[in-house]
């Protein structure tokens, strides 16, 4: 597990497991929504946004979180690992709410990204129905051949990071 791609939707839990794989297998992490958006949240162009992206994933060892369908491609043909935070729309609504409340809004050197929206709520209340289609069809297109983890709750994500660990000392004690 060297590049690894975290896809889902907002309030997910994208930007927790990233920075916990980040740790656990001292990857270099990045979280899309810091590279798409300045400090006063005007966005990147498609092309720069693209770019970036191609120039992060040629690196050797990488971890990627964010959704952003557009340049999911990118991500997807270059890593060997999708974990796909798939968990209930509540559970992402809960999620929002709760890291509103623990770092309230902006940016934040940890990856946290809050801006709280109408439009964020309605995409996170439609994900499952329309957004999350179109990642699983894209993943099912893009990372044939690749390790791919539905997480579905944060019991399951919390057990998975701890598998993750064992083996990762494992390998490091052989």
């Amino acid at each position: 597990m060297n590049r690894v791609a975290i896809v889902g939707a907002c309030g997910s839990g994208k930007s927790y497991v990233a920075r916990e794989l980040g740790r656990i297998l001292q990857a270099p992490v990045t979280h899309l929504d810091v590279i798409y958006y300045d400090e006063v949240w005007n966005a990147l162009s498609q092309q720069e946004f693209e770019a970036v992206q191609r120039e992060l994933v040629s690196a050797p060892c990488w971890i990627i979180d964010g959704n952003y369908n557009g340049t999911l491609e990118i991500r997807l043909r270059a890593c060997d690992t999708v974990v796909m935070m798939d968990v209930s729309t509540w559970t992402a609504l809960r999620g929002l709410l709760f890291r509103q409340a623990r770092h309230g809004a902006g940016q934040h050197a940890s990856g946290v990204y809050n801006r709280i929206t109408w439009d964020v709520i309605a995409y996170v209340l439609g994900y499952r129905r329309r957004m999350r289609p179109r990642v699983v069809a894209k993943i099912r297109e893009f990372a044939v051949g690749k390790d791919v983890v539905f997480l579905t709750d944060r019991a399951r994500t919390r057990r998975w990071l701890e598998e993750v660990a064992s083996k990762r000392s494992e390998q490091l004690d052989r």
